[in-house]
């Protein structure tokens, strides 16, 4: 079991965060008899996949509504895939306009560069 600033460490987030997807219903720590939050590997596992999303912009009111989908049962596997799969579109047109721009931005690199040699002779 992880105390909230173990898990914040494991996962790299801060408690703060952890908090707060607790209070969206991302995230159900378990509670001691003192009240005090605990988490345990699915914890983990689970921080580290909402982690991702993150990272990859997908917005928190989705990722609450993938979690009520899961917390809900198997029966919403489809709308979940759905979900997911959208999600990985969104990444796939992200990578195809990071690709162009850094194309055209290595483009006017060389021509700065150019430009400067050529200066310079």
């Amino acid at each position: 079991m992880y105390t909230i600033s173990e898990i914040a460490k494991v996962v790299d987030i801060s408690a703060h965060t952890l908090r707060y997807y607790e209070k969206e219903g991302i995230i159900d720590p378990i509670r001691n008899e003192s009240g005090i939050r605990q988490f345990d590997e699915q914890h983990v596992q689970w921080l580290k996949f909402v982690k991702k999303l993150r990272e990859t912009q997908m917005p928190v009111s989705q990722i609450k509504e993938y979690t009520r989908l899961f917390l809900e049962g198997e029966h919403t596997a489809s709308a979940r895939l759905r979900l997911i799969e959208d999600h990985q579109q969104y990444i796939r047109d992200q990578i195809d306009i990071l690709l162009t721009t850094d194309e055209m931005l290595t483009k006017k690199v060389a021509t700065y560069k150019e430009l400067m040699q050529e200066s310079l002779s």
